[in-house]
C-alpha cells in the first residue's frame, strides 16, 4: 500500500472541496510553498490517488429533479449483458454491484416522477434478466465533504 502523509491528506481535502482551487490561493490556505504544492498535486495524480479533477452540475437547473435509487436482482448468468444494458440507459447515472438483498444498485435522474416510472418499468424491468426491481425516490439529500486531514493516511 501506498503512504501517503499529513500534508497529502490537507490538499485533497481542500482539492475535494473545490477542484478550481488557484494554487496559489491553495498555498496561502495550506500556509506552504507554491512550488511544493504544485508537486505534491502532480505527484499524487500520478500515482493515481488523484483520479481526475472534475466539476459538480446542478442537476435541478437542467430540469433532473428526481434523484432515484433502484435495487435490482438479476439472473447472474446475464450479468455482463444487463450491465451494459443499463449503462446504455441516458438517465442512469451509476451501477454498483453490492452485497444483501439486491444484486445492484442504480443511480438514476429524471426530469418528472413519470419519466421516472418509464425508465424503471419500461426500460429497466424490460432488460431480459432482470428478475425484479425496488425504487427509492430521494426526496432530501444533504451532502458532507470529506476532510481526509483528520482520518490517517
Amino acid at each position: 500500500m501506498q503512504r501517503f502523509d499529513e500534508l497529502d491528506m490537507k490538499i485533497l481535502t481542500e482539492l475535494t472541496r473545490d477542484a478550481s482551487i488557484s494554487v496559489p490561493q491553495l498555498s496561502k490556505n495550506l500556509k506552504i510553498n507554491s512550488s511544493v504544492l504544485y508537486s505534491r498535486i502532480k505527484r499524487l495524480s500520478k500515482r493515481n490517488l488523484i483520479k481526475k479533477f472534475t466539476i459538480v452540475v446542478n442537476n435541478n437547473m437542467l430540469g433532473l429533479n428526481i434523484k432515484a435509487t433502484v435495487g435490482v436482482n438479476r439472473d447472474p448468468k446475464r450479468k455482463d449483458t444487463i450491465h451494459q444494458e443499463l449503462l446504455m440507459i441516458p438517465e442512469v447515472r451509476s451501477l454498483s454491484e453490492v452485497t444483501g438483498r439486491f444484486d445492484m444498485i442504480v443511480n438514476i435522474n429524471a426530469s418528472t416522477l413519470e419519466e421516472l416510472h418509464n425508465i424503471v418499468i419500461e426500460r429497466i424491468g424490460k432488460i431480459d434478466g432482470i428478475q425484479n426491481t425496488e425504487t427509492f425516490v430521494e426526496m432530501q439529500r444533504t451532502e458532507k465533504d470529506p476532510d481526509y486531514s483528520k482520518q490517517g493516511p
